[in-house]
């Protein structure tokens, strides 16, 4: 055997959602629950249910097995030398022609014979290769014009196999033949990927459908792939010291997720954990699964009506702004990266559509991962570090997030870091873009002792070919400027104690208080498309109120009655000079006015009092209500306590210093 199985019934259901209304009206039980201090809503889909049903009923389900695999191949040797010569041959064959053509004097970059000869190779080297060539597809910064259009073909392009095979498949995977099952099918498939070929087809029930049907013997193909290359990734692990990463891991995630794509009731289940998680999300789009026409190999998905992102002057022609739906999608990974940890491992522009009605439409649900809650929360503190340009905390996140061990040398490192965001100073982390990161980083590992952790690879997939569309419909566009607002967001409603704890890092330098900081997150945070002004006010009260929110509460009550002193120090200032220069008082002493550090804290806070009223959801007649309940509220009494207090003893302790200097 080269895989182990599992029964279908065994892998738990997954309903964490937070999803809100079904606009297809499909949810049958929405509960409100509380999530990182956010009220949100768990909705569970009779659909998955029927996933559930069909598990129990469908063979086992089959699981990525590198030890099986290797058993199974260490009595093959003959099969496994046949297909590592029949890779390297015509590898080796058109590095050799692309070095002829260069020592000729031909323009390779420029060359569309190699750039198809490129395209037709890793076609017939098999779907392994056919992944590598739309990972590249997704790079205009890194792949020429030319070689570039060439592999966007490989993302739905590729050679279909026969007919008759597909419909042997459906017939045994749905029980009866197509044209029982279906009221139309496409006579032949209307695109061919990697791992199946997909037929536009309308049910007997009138729905139009998109019936994917995965490729033959794709199972064996793939796992002498997945072998040679462990055997490689192992051998260079252990021979060239300077790698230090776990290749093998990050091989054995990629193996994960394949064999979980090529089981198309995986797939049909994450389609719907998906749609629960982000489908409430402005202008995303997520398909319908039909389970009763859906199995291991057969698939049967709501039809959507769209063009490719990368298709700008067709999107453009239908009136839709192809950036905004690049936006869109750059909100919606940070939500699964960063919120949820359920993401989308492979967004090629074959994956995201714009639909006709303006929306941005997720396809193929087949490679999904995972982040757990301390990466997540480690990701965004290392953002906050680099924003805030602490090196030393940042270094501090790389062991966190298993990119260090515990008990490495950090001191060389922070400078080397602070090297690697140079070019970020006196501006945003935001203007810099993540490849640009990712290659310095890249650098900084081979020099330090660096590994990257299985879970990152297909992180940085995602993020990177999120970014190469983007790029591609606006060179000038920047992910990581988009995300920000989000950013700040979390910071200023997550009650989670590690973001609680970089909020404090940001705000405050050596004890001082940062208001251009504040106003900095209060600017991104209202461009967050779920910001909510009246969350983040009730939030912050309890947060202040609270033990854990008792340095950054002394702080600003300090701040407070700093501001307040300067206000009335102005006003008294303000009033002497107008007795002495109107009126003709000459026997008032006019009294000094704000100093200028107070001065710049009172314009802060006007300038933060200004941010707030042009933010959404700020409304003075809502707002009156929400205010009384506050004054009532014992938390804001004991704020307003502090404040009256330290104001009253600073008040105090300026008449008794002004009598005695008077004697």
């Amino acid at each position: 055997m080269i895989v182990k199985t599992l029964p279908p019934s065994s892998r738990p259901i997954q309903e964490d959602s937070r999803n809100g209304t079904n606009s297809r009206g499909e949810l049958d039980v929405i509960d409100v629950v509380p999530e990182n201090g956010t009220p949100s809503l768990v909705v569970r889909s009779p659909r998955l249910l029927a996933a559930q049903q069909l598990r129990t009923t469908a063979q086992p389900e089959i699981l990525y097995d590198p030890v099986g695999i290797a058993a199974h191949y260490q009595n093959r040797k003959m099969q496994v030398l046949r297909r590592i010569f029949a890779v390297l041959g015509p590898a080796l064959s058109f590095a050799f022609g692309l070095w002829s053509d260069s020592k000729r004097g031909i323009v390779v970059k420029n060359d569309r014979r190699r750039a198809t000869q490129l395209r037709v190779l890793l076609t017939q080297l098999g779907p392994a290769y056919i992944k590598i060539g739309q990972a590249l597809s997704t790079r205009p910064d890194l792949v020429p014009p030319v070689y570039l259009e060439e592999l966007t073909k490989l993302q739905d392009q590729l050679p279909p196999f026969p007919n008759e095979l597909a419909y042997q498949f459906i017939k045994e995977e749905l029980g009866a033949p197509p044209e029982e099952v279906y009221a139309e099918l496409s006579a032949q498939p209307i695109a061919a990927a990697s791992l199946g070929q997909v037929y536009k087809g309308k049910l007997k029930t009138g729905e139009e459908v998109a019936v994917k049907v995965q490729r033959p013997d794709l199972r064996e193909g793939i796992t002498i792939d997945l072998y040679i290359l462990r055997n490689l990734a192992a051998w260079v692990q252990k021979k060239v010291k300077r790698v230090r990463s776990d290749l093998v891991g990050i091989l054995d995630e990629l193996g994960d997720r394949i064999f979980e794509e090529m089981d198309y009731i995986h797939e049909g289940e994450n389609a719907e954990r998906f749609f629960q998680l982000y489908g409430h999300m402005k202008d995303v789009y997520v398909p319908k699964i039909y389970w009763e026409y859906t199995n291991r190999r057969v698939l049967t998905m709501e039809w959507i009506n769209g063009t490719k992102l990368t298709q700008t002057e067709e999107i453009s022609a239908q009136g839709i702004d192809a950036r905004y739906l690049i936006e869109v999608g750059v909100q919606c990974s940070l939500r699964q990266l960063l919120e949820h940890g359920f993401f989308h491992a492979d967004p090629h522009p074959g994956n995201l559509l714009a639909t006709t009605d303006g929306k941005l439409a997720y396809l193929d649900f087949g490679m999904m991962s995972e982040i757990k809650p301390p990466q997540r929360y480690g990701l965004i503190e290392a953002i906050v570090h680099v924003v805030n340009r602490d090196f030393e905390g940042l270094a501090k996140d790389y062991v966190k997030l298993d990119f260090l061990s515990p008990e490495t040398d950090l001191t060389p490192i922070i400078p080397a870091f602070a090297r690697v965001f140079a070019d970020a100073q006196g501006a945003s982390v935001a203007e810099l873009n993540i490849k640009s990161i990712t290659d310095e980083l890249s650098a900084l590992m081979y020099e330090y002792p660096f590994r990257v952790p299985p879970y990152y690879a297909l992180i940085i997939r995602s993020l990177v070919t999120l970014e190469g569309i983007a790029i591609y419909i606006d060179p000038n566009f920047k992910v990581l400027s988009e995300a920000y607002p989000y950013v700040s967001k979390r910071l200023l409603t997550d009650p989670a104690p590690q973001l609680r704890a970089s909020l404090q890092d940001l705000l405050f330098k050596d004890g001082r208080f940062r208001w251009n900081r504040l106003e900095n997150l209060l600017k991104n945070a209202r461009n967050s498309q779920d910001y909510d002004f009246n969350l983040v006010l009730n939030q912050g009260i309890e947060f202040l109120a609270s033990e854990r929110g008792a340095f950054i509460r002394d702080k600003l009550v300090d701040e407070s009655v700093n501001g307040l002193d300067a206000l009335g120090k102005n006003v008294l200032h303000n009033f002497t000079y107008l007795l002495r220069e109107r009126v003709g008082l000459t026997a008032v002493n006019e009294t000094p006015a704000a100093t200028v550090e107070q001065q710049q804290t009172l314009e802060h806070i006007k300038r933060i009092l200004g941010i707030l009223r042009e933010t959404r959801g700020f409304d003075p007649v809502q707002l009156a209500p929400q205010i009384a309940q506050l004054l009532v509220n014992s938390d804001v009494q004991r704020l307003g306590q502090q404040i009256a207090n330290r104001f009253t003893q600073k008040a105090v302790a300026r008449l008794i210093r002004q009598l005695l200097t008077a004697y």
